[in-house]
């Protein structure tokens, strides 16, 4: 399984479809996505995206998280809301699945943790690193590095940036 949703850049009209209801070419085979709703009472001012994992990881996710967000659950997957862009530069690893949009397959998720402050998003480096931690993933992201008199870009990894 290379992903649970199909890339958004892959996206096509024979993908997305042109009505509610349609295909979202997961290779999972589900046949419908929905856009997980947020509590009324809460404001996405920095847009929504969420973050999946399997059923088997979501008790533990959830009870080591220092801060938890709206957290929605169906049979199979359990999806924390992040702000937009939680993906920049970071690779979440596998089986977890990231959804721009917070668009998921529509397995029918309910909300089954409302936060206990005033933000509906969990914080994503806790949960990415958390997420390593459970799947045996070593972190890694990109960091922008200035060397002279240009940025110069450079993977980093838990124990120090990438040498050539």
């Amino acid at each position: 399984m290379a992903t649970l949703l199909t890339p958004r850049s892959r996206r096509t009209s024979e993908t997305t479809g042109a009505s509610a209801g349609s295909s979202t070419g997961s290779p999972l085979g589900t046949a419908a996505s929905t856009r997980l709703v947020v509590p009324q009472e809460f404001r996405t001012t920095l847009g929504c995206d969420a973050v999946g994992v399997p059923a088997r990881y979501g008790f533990r996710i959830l009870s080591r998280l220092p801060a938890k967000g709206c957290v929605y659950a169906d049979t199979d997957w359990w999806w924390w809301l992040v702000p937009t862009g939680s993906d920049l530069d970071v690779s979440w690893p596998l089986p977890s699945c990231y959804a721009p949009g917070a668009e998921v397959p529509d397995r029918r998720p309910r909300l089954i943790h409302h936060p206990d402050g005033t933000s509906p998003y969990t914080p994503p480096i806790p949960l990415y690193l958390l997420t390593c931690q459970l799947t045996g993933i070593a972190p890694s992201w990109t960091a922008l590095h200035t060397a002279g008199d240009g940025v110069v870009s450079g993977h980093v990894h838990p124990s120090g940036p990438d040498r050539p």
